[in-house]
């Protein structure tokens, strides 16, 4: 009997059980929420740093800004174990098999050890988005890299405001070691790591870092750059720079695209060939007007130079014309051209059908 002849009905002591239960469990799991927060992302109580993207935890959003600001330090952490195996010089080479011209497919201590970096540093920072990269992930070798939630003043002072999309339309593409081949015979100038954030398919986050020289071009499309285009480019007469190991190929579509007067630079790795189109001050760094290729090529090579080149108002498309996406298979068949501040569909229209010509 309830106390004073008071007499609780069963439907009050239901809805009073109910909203203790409510204000116990709102209580706890936002404590919890914030501990497993704090553990999963390096976070210390009392810390002053910013609260961090919470869709990366939950699964909702993610702010491109602070994804930018960890791609950028995932290229720099790569890269610098990348320098640090070359200047060793115990890279433990190895090959992988044979590329689809019959090359070499190479591998080093710097692929595998860039690899790990980089992608565990984003895995920890996003986990729920999906990350490619070119080098296999050994669970054995998992280890928790933590950002500190910190998003640069050069990010912040291009991207002023967050600009939050769902982590589940994010693809990241790794690439911890461009131009392995040319790293190998300590070709140092074409080696890159590069990050790229493609949101449904389409490249919108691109970064590349040259480990050497340590210079690092970014940008977001229809945010920022830390990078800019040249003023002026050559169209009529372009200098055009192609592949080193299939430089033949690319000669004879270039020449016969663009007439007798056009100069041909071979060159290593396409984030070199990227950055070739680009304002970039580093010395070690070729100039050219397009950059072509002909053959199969990886989607973690040319998507951080997609975006990029997209950013700033250029062009990465197959040599057909079509845009690429970022989803699904690793690679394109349609080779590419990449151009910037040129009328891109003029510039395909000239070249030749390489099926007909038997170039592809």
């Amino acid at each position: 009997m309830a106390p004073m002849g008071i007499r609780l009905s069963p439907l009050g002591v239901a809805v009073f059980c109910l909203l203790g239960l409510g204000v116990l469990y709102h209580l706890y799991s936002g404590f919890l929420a914030g501990r497993i927060s704090l553990f999963g992302l390096g976070g210390e109580p009392g810390g002053g740093g910013a609260a961090g993207p919470a869709a990366a935890a939950d699964g909702g959003t993610v702010d491109l800004r602070e994804m930018l600001a960890v791609s950028v330090l995932a290229a720099v952490r790569g890269g610098d174990e990348v320098r640090r195996v070359r200047e060793s010089n115990v890279l433990h080479e190895k090959s992988k098999g044979k590329t689809r011209e019959g090359a070499e497919d190479k591998m080093t201590s710097g692929d595998v050890l860039s690899n790990r970096k980089m992608f565990y540093l984003l895995k920890t920072a996003f986990p729920n988005v999906q990350i490619n990269t070119e080098e296999h992930v050994d669970a054995a070798d998992q280890e928790v890299i933590l950002w500190d939630r910190k998003i640069p003043e050069d990010i912040l002072k291009e991207i002023a405001t967050p600009k939050e999309v769902p982590a589940e339309s994010v693809t990241v593409w790794i690439d911890p070691l461009d131009a392995t081949q040319e790293y190998t015979e300590d070709l140092r100038k074409y080696v890159t790591t590069m990050v790229c954030v493609a949101v449904n398919g389409k490249p919108v986050l691109g970064v590349i870092h040259k480990p050497f020289s340590e210079y690092t071009a970014w940008a977001m499309v229809d945010g920022g750059s830390n990078v800019k285009a040249r003023t002026s480019y050559n169209e009529k007469t372009p200098r055009i720079v192609v592949s080193r190991s299939h430089s033949g190929m690319v000669k004879q579509v270039a020449l016969q695209s663009f007439g007798n007067q056009t100069t041909i630079i071979p060159a290593g790795g396409a984030g070199y060939k990227v950055l070739a189109l680009l304002d970039v001050p580093d010395k070690s760094q070729e100039k050219a007007d397009l950059y072509i290729h002909v053959t199969y090529i990886k989607k973690w090579d040319i998507c951080a130079g997609n975006a990029i080149l997209k950013a700033l108002g250029g062009h990465m498309t197959t040599l057909s014309g079509e845009e690429i996406s970022y989803t699904g298979s690793d690679g394109i068949e349609g080779g590419l051209l990449a151009s910037i501040r040129m009328n891109h569909q003029a510039l395909v229209r000239k070249l030749p059908d390489l099926e007909k010509t038997g170039h592809k």
